[in-house]
């Protein structure tokens, strides 16, 4: 959990090729076969204005008149694709407004990754440095703070009601600063497979929960608890100290896997963590 954007470490598998996909398409569809959408989704290409440029997103929400409470997706490493869409939408038929940013606006437009990608190839992970460089925790502050101030201004959304946040991979730590920076707006904080939530530095922000005033939900790949085994209870008493609602759990399965395009996927784990999150909406979004 400390290495926030590498998920090419030695004991990782994240893979995302052609072929894998394929794998991963043909051995989850009998999973996800009968998940029908709740509700019909409208879906719509949107731009964020942000204090450092023109944010491209997707946004999602209920069809018909109405407001709903919002949730914003941060994406992995690879960025905004048709997984996250794919995610935006399900979240949406469950009744919520939501919107999912391409968190390399400064650097392109979504896709960011096009083709095959490996990552244990050197040229293609020194295509993420590019696109990581401009993302300083200054600016994942400013980024964040621009998409609560976006959702609330949408006439779909519903704010009287907490936003959720939910992030994968480097967008795990997206979700405490919301938390974090935005009490008041922000009920509810998913990480899955999160990078960066707990460092030796200062500004850590396992150290800065007590300003928060949402519930967490942390879930950890076990490949990640492996290499740092002492940030789970350093999360744990972190939350505890702060008398912060919080689920710290490792799941079995690998770094990657509740995104569904990706070589390690894991459909009944991913479907696990999913229901903890709605769980955790349904408990934090009032």
């Amino acid at each position: 959990m400390d290495d926030e954007t590498n998920p090419a470490s030695a004991n990782r598998d994240s893979r995302l090729t052609r072929r894998g996909f394929a794998t991963v398409t043909m051995a989850t569809g009998v999973a996800l076969a009968g998940q029908a959408l709740a509700a019909e989704v409208v879906e719509t290409d949107v731009t964020i204005t942000t204090a450092d440029g023109a944010c491209d997103a997707a946004f999602f929400h209920p069809a018909g008149k109405g407001k709903w409470p919002s949730v914003v997706i941060f994406t992995d490493i690879l960025g905004l694709r048709p997984a996250f869409r794919d995610m935006g939408k399900r979240m949406a038929a469950e009744g919520y407004a939501v919107v999912v940013p391409n968190p390399f606006y400064r650097t392109r437009k979504a896709p960011v990754i096009t083709g095959p990608f490996e990552f244990s190839n050197p040229t293609d992970r020194a295509k993420l440095g590019e696109l990581t460089a401009p993302l300083t925790p200054e600016a994942k502050a400013r980024d964040t703070a621009a998409y609560v101030a976006w959702l609330d201004e949408q006439p779909q959304v519903n704010t009287r009601k907490k936003i959720g946040t939910q992030g994968y991979c480097m967008g795990g730590l997206y979700t405490f600063l919301g938390a974090i920076n935005h009490p008041d707006r922000v009920g509810a904080a998913g990480s899955f497979h999160g990078g960066g939530l707990v460092t030796d530095k200062p500004d850590s922000v396992h150290l800065q929960v007590g300003r928060a005033k949402a519930g967490f939900l942390v879930a950890i790949a076990e490949n990640d608890d492996a290499k740092q085994p002492d940030a789970k209870d350093k999360l744990k008493a972190a939350f505890a100290a702060a008398r912060t609602k919080a689920v710290v759990e490792v799941y079995p399965a690998q770094h990657g896997w509740c995104v569904k395009d990706g070589a390690v996927y894991h459909p009944a784990e991913a479907e696990r963590a999913w229901a903890a999150l709605l769980s955790l909406y349904a408990q934090s979004l009032g």
